[in-house]
């Protein structure tokens, strides 16, 4: 779409139903009202929660409705939002429903301490004389397994009363970047003129012509850098809101406080980034592979986008692409391909992108459906990232389906795992079906771009966020200089040296949202890792590994990160599968390379 469309001029059955939660804006505000009545219930628990099993178990039900009524709410003004972030309409009333929660957790400060203050006897007692309470064993272990982290009632009242504050640097870079910072047009293969937005700017340095990718690339960087000190500032802000909570909950780290959020060892991050550095060899194989396909003197960093196979059309318009992610999912049965079904017909998915709306792709869990966010164009990328947030949809809907309220929702360690597992079934279903030796050298090309894309790139990004959180924690000031210094210092060693590292790549890291996700990225990694692995275990035993990949779908948060991917068959405490994923990646520059050698 050189063309970018108002949102009021999108075609209905592209966009996404967001009246399946409300109908209108004013049943959105009613149900608001209806949600501060039942919120003022959570205070009446207050100073009771250890007198009995039937009080406890009382709050936590009415915990469960009050959390179901706030998360409808919250997607409804965030999918709203998000389709024209120009929109103030909506912008305020996320705004409004995130007060609001931010207020409603202020007041609820007492529960955590409370909870602690139960004795393991007392605690025990109510479990053995009330069943339905046991229901709530593990989320209660989980407040008390951070005991050491939780502080008093008037503490965790500031904490949860600072939480707007700490949202600003995000919502500073979300208004900067999607709806402020705009770029002048560029000219595509055709010489005409094509809108270069955050969403247009990677399928343009996937362009043929190499003209287009290098003034695509200067242009961007170009405007980019009139903003690096504001961006800096607002990156330099995330980070201090990080170390302000780390130090508060008396957290060694910014890294170990994110983490044991989500129940995941600092090891594994750590391990990640270890194994990644022992297998540098194979990425170093893949540029030195590129630049001769290519056949270029110098490879710069505008060249890693376009294939390197020449003379293959790999656009893909959505319709396809949508039947080749249903055809390719089919090893996981007639049930997961039903479903994928229904949201393709019922409007789960934004499909293209319009003046304002959010960059990027998600899929977000509501309750009352997964909610898929795409700028679509038509390409392979898209296609596999048609895939990808699917795989996030069903993972959704399948732990919304079989798990209670309180452990509906994943971890986030796990949520990368059913996408990247979508995307390499996708990849094996076109490799499977395609008879064209050229059309399979461009599979395979895309097979390792996705390989550079999602373990080596993102611990590059993993390895600079613990590497600036380090030392702003060691009191070094994150400038625009010092962050750019970092970035380019790790484009050179991931990247190695038959890659000439463009000066204007330092300021990539000004470009990318995760870093406002809080040690986010690295879980792209461990989760392409385990993907990889499990997907093969579909494909090679059948049914019961298809039947074990389905519990973990259904797990939620009912155990461990850790435990849940065992329980599907894959072991992320060691770095093996990261190991053998890489492995594969060698395996696969080498048949490119004889592929396109014949």
């Amino acid at each position: 779409m050189s063309e970018i469309k108002k949102r009021n001029e999108m075609d209905p059955k592209y966009t996404w139903a967001t009246e399946d939660m409300y109908v209108s804006d004013e049943a959105f505000q009613k149900d608001f009202e209806v949600l501060k009545e039942m919120a003022k219930e959570g205070l009446t628990f207050k100073g009771k929660l250890g007198e009995s099993s039937d009080i406890l178990l009382d709050y936590f039900k009415k915990s469960d409705a009050v959390s179901l009524k706030i998360e409808n709410l919250f997607e409804y003004a965030s999918r709203k939002s998000d389709e024209n972030t120009k929109n103030p309409t909506y912008q305020a009333m996320i705004g409004s429903v995130y007060s609001y929660f931010v207020e409603f957790e202020s007041e609820m400060a007492f529960v955590t301490p409370e909870l602690l203050a139960i004795s393991d006897e007392t605690l025990e007692k109510f479990f053995a004389e009330n069943e339905d309470l046991k229901l709530y064993r593990r989320a209660i272990n989980e407040v008390r397994r951070r005991r050491a982290h939780i502080l008093s009632d008037k503490e965790e009242r500031i904490l949860a009363a600072a939480n707007d504050m700490a949202q600003g640097p995000e919502k500073i870079y979300s208004m900067f970047s999607d709806a402020d910072l705009t770029f002048p047009d560029v000219k595509n293969e055709k010489g005409e003129n094509a809108s270069l937005t955050q969403g247009t700017f990677i399928s343009l340095l996937e362009s043929n012509n190499r003209d287009v990718r290098k003034n695509t690339f200067e242009t961007y960087y170009k405007v980019m850098d009139n903003f690096k000190n504001t961006a800096a500032s607002t990156y330099d802000a995330q980070v201090k809101s990080l170390m302000f909570n780390a130090k508060m909950r008396n957290y060694n780290s910014t890294l170990e406080a994110a983490l044991d959020g989500t129940d995941v060892p600092v090891a594994v991050y750590k391990n990640l980034v270890d194994a990644v550095h022992k297998n540098m060899h194979h990425m170093h194989k893949y540029v030195k592979l590129r630049k001769k396909l290519m056949k270029v003197d110098e490879l710069h960093m505008y060249d890693l986008y376009t294939s390197v196979v020449p003379n293959v059309d790999t656009k893909v318009d959505f319709e396809t692409a949508k039947k080749n992610v249903y055809d390719a999912v089919a090893p996981l049965g007639k049930d997961y391909q039903d479903i994928l079904k229904t949201g393709f017909d019922n409007r789960w998915i934004d499909v293209y992108e319009n003046e304002g709306k959010r960059s990027g792709a998600y899929s977000a869990g509501a309750k009352v459906h997964p909610y898929v966010l795409l700028n679509f164009h038509d390409s392979l990328d898209n296609e596999f990232t048609l895939a990808h947030e699917m795989g996030h949809a069903l993972h959704s809907y399948h732990s919304n389906k079989y798990q209670p309220t309180v452990y509906s929702d994943y971890r986030i360690f796990v949520a990368e795992v059913a996408s990247t597992f979508n995307e390499a079934l996708l990849m094996e279903h076109l490799l499977e079906t395609t008879t064209d030796k050229m059309e399979r050298a461009a599979l395979i090309n895309h097979f390792l771009d996705q390989f550079k894309g999602t373990i080596y790139r993102q611990t590059m990004f993993a390895e600079f966020e613990m590497i600036t959180n380090e030392m702003a924690e060691r009191g070094e000031a994150l400038t625009a200089e010092a962050l750019s210094n970092v970035y380019y210092d790790l484009n050179k060693q991931y990247f190695g040296e038959d890659m000439i590292i463009d000066k204007d790549i330092a300021l990539e890291w000004a470009r990318i949202p995760h870093f406002y996700y809080n040690f986010y990225v690295f879980q792209y990694a461990t989760g392409y890792s385990a993907a990889i692995a499990l997907s093969r275990k579909v494909l090679d035993e059948g049914e019961e590994a298809v039947k074990n990949y389905k519990k973990f779908l259904s797990g939620g948060s009912s155990a461990s990160p850790i435990d849940l991917l065992k329980i599907a068959g894959v072991d992320m405490s060691s770095p093996e599968p990261i190991n053998q994923a890489l492995s594969l990646f060698g395996k696969l520059i080498d048949e490119l390379d004889e592929l396109l050698s014949e």
